[in-house]
């Protein structure tokens, strides 16, 4: 007995080289984080997915960077947001060869339109912020795995599910936090006009702050421009992520009333060590800072 175990023992080694390999996790290139974030969601680790904007980078001023045509010359799969948000995809894609699937992630979203400066009228990109829409998102991500991963597809479509019922909670979740808070205190200034889809959703005014830019310290001139917008506009939050500093906050607060909300995240996710590492804590904490610096 004890010779046969031995030699089904041996027989069994001498096969263990040729079992097969664990498949590779399929390539994919997100155009930013957030996106980035999705794909993980519904492909964990049958995916390895690269955003090329990452956490706390800008995708409205990003620049292609020579690594960046390297790592979508070896993805199978790419995923965009569209609307005009990457102006600079196309580019990247020619000067690459790519000849992988492409998934644009907002293709089945009704677009809205903002407001830019000098009065232009632009398509809104930021669609990602009405939870209704990220679905959408999930929806034609979890089609463009399939495609190219066909022997996982019912994996992503179970992975799917329960992320898009995830969204669906914090829908839910978003819509009674900031149900008690009165109509007349629904108006918000931030720098960045990317929340139109949220304020949409939810029934609040988000307005840009006159006069204040992200890229540089504001003068003198555009902080009183900001301080008599609030004023104008009886605006009750204020969230100005190039204002920093304390002094700021409490001047601004002492001469109108309103309450600094804080830095929220619109269109990248923190690092994974700060406060919005995923798309669902990012909706999470900006909603929590929203309602309370409008009830204050």
């Amino acid at each position: 007995m004890r010779r046969r175990t031995v030699i089904a023992s041996l027989g069994l080694a001498a096969l263990a080289p040729f079992a097969a390999p664990a498949a590779e996790p399929v390539p994919v290139v997100a155009s930013f984080s957030i996106l980035a974030d999705m794909v993980r969601q519904i492909g964990g680790d049958a995916v390895s997915v690269t955003p090329l904007v990452g956490p706390n980078e800008d995708a409205h001023v990003f620049s292609p960077r020579p690594k960046d045509l390297r790592t979508l010359m070896a993805a199978r799969l790419l995923v965009q947001n569209g609307l005009g948000l990457e102006g600079w995809m196309v580019r990247l894609t020619e000067a690459a060869g790519f000849k992988g699937t492409i998934v644009t992630a907002t293709e089945k979203v009704t677009p809205r339109t903002m407001v830019q400066a000098g009065g232009a009228v632009a398509t809104d990109p930021h669609a990602w912020q009405d939870p209704r829409n990220a679905i959408l998102y999930v929806q034609a991500i979890t089609g463009g795995l399939a495609t190219v991963d066909p022997a996982n597809a019912a994996s992503y479509r179970a992975n799917a599910a329960r992320y898009a019922a995830r969204i669906a909670d914090m829908d839910n979740w978003i819509t009674a936090t900031l149900a008690p808070i009165p109509q007349a205190r629904r108006r918000i200034i931030t720098t960045h006009e990317a929340f139109g889809y949220y304020g949409a959703r939810y029934g609040i005014e988000f307005l840009a702050a006159e006069g204040i830019s992200t890229e540089s310290e504001p003068s003198a001139r555009a902080i009183a421009a900001l301080v008599a917008q609030i004023r104008r506009e009886h605006v009750h939050a204020v969230f100005i992520e190039s204002m920093t500093s304390d002094r700021m906050a409490r001047m601004l607060a002492e001469e109108t009333g309103a309450t600094l909300g804080g830095t929220v995240y619109s269109d990248a996710l923190s690092p994974p060590d700060g406060p919005a590492p995923t798309y669902l804590d990012m909706l999470r904490y900006n909603t929590t800072l929203f309602a309370k610096a409008m009830r204050a």
